[in-house]
């Protein structure tokens, strides 16, 4: 099977549309996007090759909070033998159902890891880009950036840097305190 995203009419297509956008890039499913979490394809060369590339861009803030909420997780499997993942229900009107009491106790166990895990500082991240060559459709890339927000001029100026060579990451490691609220 062959990767599409190298092709010269899909990629053609590709342009065109970026270009009707008037950006360097298309969003993926618009949906799904965040401040803080992007996912988009646009155009580069990789190995030689022009291609598409599928890339989920993310700060270092949402990376931080996910990985303590996998390593809380973890703890919480081991720590209870009947451990089952936290799921969020909905009634028939659209509104949250109650946890049940081991959900509850499990969500309040996690809670303290991750506070834990902050409080230690046990927990750092650093700007990177991964680069995977295994997918169906482009070259997925991974992307992670010490920004307050993914906003499409961080985008452009990412794809600008990526697609000309100058991309420099910050190798700094990077931990982060929940902001709580103001009393």
């Amino acid at each position: 099977m062959t990767n599409k995203a190298f092709d010269k009419k899909t990629l053609a297509d590709f342009r065109q549309r970026m270009h009707a956008a008037g950006t360097r890039f298309l969003f993926v499913d618009e949906t799904e996007n965040t401040d803080e979490h992007v996912h988009v394809y646009f155009i580069g060369v990789h190995k030689g090759r022009e291609t598409i590339f599928d890339a989920v861009l993310y700060t270092l803030r949402l990376q931080h909070e996910s990985e303590m909420f996998e390593i809380a997780e973890h703890k919480a499997a081991r720590h209870f033998p009947q451990y089952k993942k936290i799921t969020y229900r909905e009634d028939e009107n659209g509104n949250l159902q109650a946890l049940d009491s081991l959900e509850e106790e499990i969500g309040l166990y996690m809670a303290e890891v991750m506070m834990e895990l902050e409080e230690e500082g046990a927990v750092k991240v650093r700007e990177h880009v991964d680069v995977d060559e295994h997918l169906d459709f482009g070259v997925g890339l991974d992307v992670g950036l010490h920004v307050e927000k993914i906003t499409p001029k961080v985008i452009e100026k990412f794809i600008s840097d990526f697609n000309s060579g100058t991309l420099s990451l910050d190798p700094t490691l990077y931990s982060f305190q929940t902001q709580g609220e103001e009393a």
